[in-house]
């Protein structure tokens, strides 16, 4: 396709956005973005510095340290998209795990975290031939984009897709856990002051609870195309 555009995937935590995402840059030959990525590495920062725990959360501090956060991706050819680096060392595997994912909604909800990333993100796609995933792509990182997908899939069904995800990556959790934490991070995603998750104006809803990932491509692709 000679004409490049700007796509813009929205969604509640573990509905395959990236997967997704993934798929559609490389049929596309366009740059993939994982904005979850960006947040994870801050929060995984913050947890290094001791800035949140189950017991306290020294936003003022974190707010203070932000200059100090550098984050870029790194093309893996293996893997077929990039890697999170946080100040020049590979994060990827860290930042998955489920402690991140404890806290990361808390982190993404501080307005000078969003203000920082959302920045940078606007400067990644400022050539279109872009494909961002995230919780508010469509809605404020690009609220031009030409194509705004919002993925959707009940609770259970992307509590028991985490699940598996992280017994393959051998971490030891429970069920429970995951299901816990991703009511959690839908009810703090969706209320949150700033730029809480909501479906975006003209974004098309998918819900993928019963979808294979090869008919949510085509779907997806359908759109692309007709654009």
């Amino acid at each position: 396709m000679d004409r490049k555009i700007t796509i813009a995937i929205d969604g509640f935590s573990s509905t395959g956005k990236s997967t997704l995402a993934k798929q559609l840059a490389r049929q596309l030959g366009y740059v993939y973005v994982d904005t979850g990525a960006m947040y994870r590495a801050v929060t995984l920062f913050a947890m290094q510095h001791h800035l949140i725990d189950a017991h306290h959360f020294d936003v003022g501090r974190l707010v203070e340290l932000l200059p100090k956060i550098k984050l870029h991706f790194v093309f893996n050819a293996e893997l077929g998209f990039g890697e999170m680096f946080l100040n020049d060392k590979n994060v990827e595997a860290e930042i998955r795990t489920i402690e991140v994912s404890g806290f990361v909604s808390k982190v993404a909800e501080i307005s000078q975290v969003r203000a920082k990333l959302v920045e940078q993100q606007q400067q990644m796609g400022k050539d279109k031939g872009i494909v961002m995933d995230g919780r508010d792509i469509g809605t404020v990182v690009f609220p031009d984009a030409e194509l705004k997908i919002f993925m959707n899939a009940s609770p259970h069904t992307r509590a028991q897709r985490r699940y598996e995800e992280l017994i393959e990556k051998r971490q030891t959790v429970t069920f429970d856990e995951v299901f816990k934490n991703v009511e959690e991070r839908d009810y703090i995603d969706t209320h949150r002051d700033d730029s809480p998750l909501r479906k975006a104006d003209g974004a098309i809803e998918i819900d993928n609870s019963h979808l294979s990932r090869e008919d949510q491509l085509d779907k997806v692709l359908d759109l692309v195309y007709k654009i």
